[in-house]
């Protein structure tokens, strides 16, 4: 599809991303028959064929005013399959064409609680329904944000991060000696008993391990890590009712964490609550997908004590396809399904066979982030969405891809300013004084033929490694948009998880990740001009308007590091916004701003790109790199970016 080329001093490094892939299918409602009457639009409709209804939804707060803004409206069948969604504007949305039956209706806006009400679409060729909605309590409304830690100074930082660093290589002497200097220079600090605390389980000290992260709880209540790896080793010492009050208090900590709801889960088993121990069992496999696979031991155990065994079988072969080497999970599977030798689920309060805790979740002894510079993978953490948002992930899909059609179609005309700010980060997480450059920008996205997509980049300079900090050329982000385009979607596993709250509106929020059955054809890193291609397979996560379905925010991780290249991270995070060129009178979103992150061969690299000054020009002038010709436009809300580092 495109060659995004990265000139390095030496090696040189190539990117290499094409897509030729279907369009994918989505799903059609069946036609309905029954009796024969009237369609909305007064027509007579043919015998046997059932009248279509026409529903209008009023929604309106506590004082009967329409609600302001943006409501996210959801019917739904009684059985809970979505039927039809859209978005209501100034209080008032229209479904048109819907089948006679009966609904459940569901409202969503910020500032008012969900509400979900039943209504009858039965009996006439149109219907109207008011649903009010309540403004949002303390209880609904989202929870405040904490205050930070205390703020490190750059001596007490450094000390702190060789201290990290020593224990990541297990060397405890060197490990204490940084952090008693560091305690020295920041006394009480909560990251610093932390890391005390780690120091102390690496050496198999267990008293002093739960008093020093008792004192950073003591020092931050909601230390995430601390109160996390305190209720850990409360269950490995099968102290289940006393891990539970850490652990829940973890959880309002950091709630998108699922190795704390894999340890819940854990807790709340042994402590003879299955029913809770599924609920949180099940809430860390939505979170940490792959990561918290094993979690479905303890899914599957607590299914059996509630009856459930068909679900735990399948719970178990699922889980053993991937991890066909434990021994137990085979032996509880066996259980299961041969009744002969059907172990007793009855103690609720029996833990893992092996009597420990759960594995995949044993952080008693786990390290912070490998820096602090770095953002949270996708995969670490879900952020908050809306509770019991219904999600039509196919009809948000589909106008997700035609949005990104629109843009393929008109983004060949269009260039901007480009703004770089580039930071080089050291071992210790501590940045370098930025270096700036400008550059004039300009991207080409084409259909050269049906399926296959071209893109180009351009800039009057940097195109050689020296017009770059670190000899590392930026290139390649616009195109991240194009995994969503109907081309290219079908090769990504696609979850919905719910609604979100974006920037005063409302946005589906989609986690997307490289399927290992599809031949990975976005993107690909080669060394040298005429070197080996290493394809890299790409997860995420996108949020899309609810109402217009514009791509507004899309995050990228890299599935797995490639050891073959020694590149460890490579993570963009891009906002889009809308600029509209009058003069063609032409709307299209384009990035206004992109934090880019990348670790190749120890080098540490943070770039924040951004455009201003967006011009028009014609396709025939794009092999110019030079002022183009200007249209009136209306400037976006802020400065935008197209681009991303690739080491």
């Amino acid at each position: 599809m495109f060659l995004r080329a990265l000139k390095l001093p030496l090696p040189k490094l190539l990117l290499v991303c094409g897509v030729l892939l279907p369009a994918v299918a989505l799903a059609q409602r069946p036609p309905v028959v029954s009796r024969s009457g009237k369609n909305p639009d007064g027509s007579t409709a043919l015998p046997g064929v059932v009248p279509l209804v026409n529903v209008d939804v009023f929604i309106k707060g506590p004082n009967g005013a329409p609600v302001d803004g943006m409501v996210v409206v959801t019917l739904s069948t009684l059985k809970g399959g979505t039927y039809q969604q859209a978005t209501a504007m100034g209080g008032h949305v229209q479904f048109q064409g819907v089948a006679p039956s009966r609904y459940t209706i569901q409202a969503v806006a910020s500032g008012y609680e969900r509400t979900v009400q039943e209504f009858d679409a039965e009996g006439s060729v149109t219907a109207m329904v008011s649903v009010e909605m309540k403004p949002a309590t303390n209880g609904t409304a989202p929870t405040p944000v904490a205050a930070g830690f205390p703020i490190l100074t750059p001596k007490a930082q450094k000390e702190l991060g060789k201290a990290l660093e020593a224990l990541r290589a297990n060397k405890t002497a060197e490990a204490r000696s940084h952090l008693d200097a560091a305690q020295h220079l920041a006394p009480n600090h909560p990251e610093v008993s932390y890391l005390f605390g780690v120091y102390w389980s690496q050496i198999g000290d267990w008293a002093q391990t739960k008093a020093a992260f008792a004192k950073a709880i003591d020092a931050y209540p909601r230390h995430a890590r601390a109160l996390l790896s305190l209720g850990e080793i409360l269950v490995r010492e099968d102290k289940p009712a006393g891990a539970l009050t850490y652990l829940n208090r973890a959880v309002e900590a950091d709630p998108s964490s699922w190795r704390t709801h894999a340890i819940l889960a854990d807790a709340y088993f042994r402590n003879g609550a299955p029913d809770e121990a599924i609920k949180h069992a099940e809430r860390a496999l939505e979170l940490g997908h792959d990561q918290a696979a094993l979690v479905q031991p303890i899914l599957a155990r607590a299914l059996a004590v509630l009856g459930d065994k068909d679900r735990a079988t399948r719970v178990l072969q699922t889980y053993l396809q991937d991890h066909p080497g434990d021994a137990a999970a085979k032996k509880q599977l066996e259980s299961l399904q041969n009744p002969q030798v059907l172990v007793s689920y009855s103690d609720a309060g029996a833990g893992p066979s092996n009597g420990k805790s759960l594995a995949a979740t044993e952080v008693a002894a786990s390290l912070p982030a490998a820096s602090i510079w770095l953002p949270p993978n996708v995969d670490e953490k879900v952020p908050a969405v809306e509770p019991g948002a219904v999600c039509a992930l196919d009809e948000v899909v589909r106008n997700a891809g035609k949005q990104v059609q629109h843009f393929v179609r008109n983004v060949d005309r269009f260039t901007a300013t480009e703004s770089l700010v580039h930071e080089s980060i050291d071992k210790w997480g501590l940045a370098s004084p930025p270096e700036r450059r400008k550059f004039d920008y300009v991207v080409s996205i084409s259909e050269v033929r049906r399926g296959l997509l071209n893109v180009e980049e351009y800039r009057n300079s940097g195109s050689s490694p020296a017009d770059f900090p670190d000899g590392v050329i930026t290139n390649g982000l616009p195109s991240l948009i194009l995994i969503f385009h109907p081309y290219n979607v079908g090769s990504f596993e696609l979850t919905c998880e719910g609604l979100a709250r974006w920037n005063g509106g409302l946005a589906w929020q989609v986690h997307f990740r490289q399927r290992p059955d599809k031949p990975n054809t976005i993107r690909s890193y080669k060394l040298g001009l005429n070197g080996t291609s290493y394809p890299v397979a790409l997860k995420g996560r996108v949020w899309i308007q609810a109402d217009n379905y514009q791509i507004v925010r899309l995050e990228t991780d890299l599935v797995s590091p490639v050891p073959e290249i020694k590149l460890a991270t490579d993570h963009a995070a891009i906002e889009y916004g809308p600029v509209h060129f009058r003069d063609r009178n032409i709307d299209m979103w384009l990035p206004q701003s992109a934090d880019v992150y990348y670790d190749w061969r120890g080098r540490r690299i943070h770039r924040r790109h951004s455009f201003s000054q967006y011009l028009l020009f014609s396709v025939d002038d794009k092999q110019r790199i030079t002022t183009p010709k200007t249209e009136d436009i209306d400037p976006p809300s802020s400065s935008a970016v197209p681009t991303k580092p690739s080491p």
